[in-house]
């Protein structure tokens, strides 16, 4: 049990550093980052829900990743979704007949991006992933996709949206 946020940061630091190996990262890692950004005292109130996160990153972290090398040769397939509380992006790629993914991303929203429509989420998530994945992606050939059906009609009627 964890009880300064000095203590929760370099928690939090560690299982960052491995974040892309660690599915919904932003979202399980919440309660944890929730602890840190409050103002007020060093000591922390160590709830069930942080408890939950702590052991459920611990657990992530000891599990083999099942990430594969990029092969820059064949082409890319991004994966994007957002909920109400994070935007999360796997990148992957085909072997053989199976996708494999090459590392996960996600990140928490913020209150402002949190008001945004489902649309506006889900476009969001699509800007987010290619830039931050833009050397994996300029110059090659690859494969968006979206459950999100409105984002999917944009894009087969090509209307312009001013956002």
């Amino acid at each position: 049990r964890l009880t300064r946020k000095k203590q929760v940061r370099a928690f939090l630091g560690v299982v960052g550093y491995y974040r892309r190996f660690i599915p919904h990262f932003a979202t399980r890692a919440s309660p944890l980052t929730d602890l840190v950004k409050a103002r007020g005292p060093d000591m922390v109130k160590w709830t069930d829900a942080a408890e939950g996160a702590f052991t459920d990153l611990r657990t992530a972290l000891c599990n083999d990743p099942v990430l594969i090398a990029p092969d820059f040769n064949k082409e890319f397939i991004l994966q994007t979704d957002a909920s109400e509380v994070e935007l999360g992006v796997v990148l992957l790629q085909m072997v053989g007949e199976e996708e494999h993914p090459i590392l996960y991303l996600s990140r928490k929203l913020l209150p402002r991006e949190q008001k945004y429509t489902v649309v506006e989420r889900e476009c969001l998530a699509v800007k987010w992933a290619m830039e931050t994945l833009r050397y994996y992606l300029l110059g090659r050939r690859f494969t968006l996709v979206t459950d999100h059906a409105p984002l999917q009609w944009m894009q087969r009627n090509k209307e312009k949206n001013a956002r």
